[in-house]
């Protein structure tokens, strides 16, 4: 049974190369961990595939289960950073737009139908999951969350938060740092923003 099976996987091995022809020159080609891969061809008329890959950070003074979990963690808010750093630029466009007096209400109602929104979400994380997407909305704005929220309603109200937030072992201030601490986020949001994860 066992040679049956080797004889069909190389039939089908087979198979595929056989039908691999000139049309597939050229082509982009989707690989795990590469950022991108086709095939091209060399003065020797062979079909070569070449595959560009995204650097990879060694080191890092992490375990494969921290990586995992900060891999599970991106996959969950890293679209919830995206929203909100598109909401900030709509909400900012309609502050432009609108007369001092009515921004505080403008403000009231964006912020009470956000709480509706994202409120339920927000109780389906974990702690550290609330951390990173600290860091992605940073990384997304170029604001951290405590700057967002006091240029949106006001100091007090960006103090208030940064008070419940460190109770729960977070920080509105913090900065995002691609370079430095974030290093290996950032290679995590890069393979995911290329669908690589």
């Amino acid at each position: 049974m066992k040679r049956y099976l080797i004889l069909l996987a190389m039939v089908v091995v087979m198979l595929f190369a056989a039908t691999t022809d000139a049309s597939a020159q050229g082509r982009r080609k989707r690989v795990y961990g590469a950022s991108a891969a086709r095939w091209g061809r060399e003065s020797g008329g062979d079909s070569v595939l070449y595959i560009t890959l995204l650097p990879v950070k060694i080191g890092g003074g992490i375990d494969l289960s921290q990586h995992q979990r900060m891999v599970r963690a991106v996959k969950k808010v890293y679209p919830l950073a995206k929203e909100a750093s598109r909401r900030m630029e709509k909400i900012s466009v309609n502050l432009e737009e609108l007369k001092r007096r009515d921004r505080k209400k403008y403000t009231s109602e964006v912020e009470d139908a956000l709480k509706r929104e994202i409120t339920p979400m927000l109780w389906k994380m974990t702690r550290y999951e609330g951390k990173i997407l600290i860091k992605l909305i940073d990384r997304e704005t170029d604001h951290t969350v405590f700057s967002i929220v006091k240029d949106i309603r006001s100091g007090f109200t960006a103090g208030f938060y940064q008070a419940i937030a460190v109770l729960f072992g977070a920080n509105l201030k913090i900065e995002y740092d691609p370079e430095g601490e974030d290093a290996i986020l950032e290679q995590i949001v890069r393979y995911y923003n290329a669908g690589l994860l």
